[in-house]
């Protein structure tokens, strides 16, 4: 699939760095460095635009690695990049640890994840079927 991009980042266009891998590596794209501190968030831009298309929505998602080394993710993971979106690529990261982190410009601070999905027409009703979970919760289907 083709997506317009426009890179006004200093950085290459963001790539797969395995052949089946599902996610894009998001580069920070800043002229000084973010110090994040403990439970601190930032918005750490990209300098990438892009243009989905209809059916479409780019997902922002931590990266594996950030997360269980560092304690640094995604805040509003996954952030959602609508296809209507032309604004440039913005990832809101947390630093969820007890020490400071550094972003540095080039940094490879997330992940994006193109997917495909619909739109819902609602159909109001007064009962739903049943099944077998019904109505139970959180844990509801046991442990094992």
């Amino acid at each position: 699939m083709k997506v317009q991009i426009i890179n006004n980042s200093e950085h290459a266009l963001p790539q797969y760095e395995t052949e089946g891998a599902a996610g894009l590596d998001l580069k920070a794209n800043i002229s000084e460095s973010i110090l994040l501190k403990p439970l601190e968030r930032a918005i750490v831009k990209t300098g990438l635009f892009i243009a989905l298309p209809q059916g479409y929505e780019a997902q922002v998602r931590p990266r594996s690695g950030l997360a269980a080394k560092k304690g640094i993710t995604v805040l509003n993971a996954p952030g959602t990049i609508d296809a209507d979106y032309r604004g440039e690529i913005g990832v809101i990261l947390v630093n969820l640890s007890n020490q400071n982190f550094e972003i540095t410009n080039g940094e490879r601070i997330a992940q994006l994840v193109i997917a495909k999905h619909e739109q819902v027409a609602w159909q109001e009703v007064e009962v739903l079927s049943t099944t077998e979970r019904g109505s139970g919760g959180f844990g509801s289907t046991g442990t094992k």
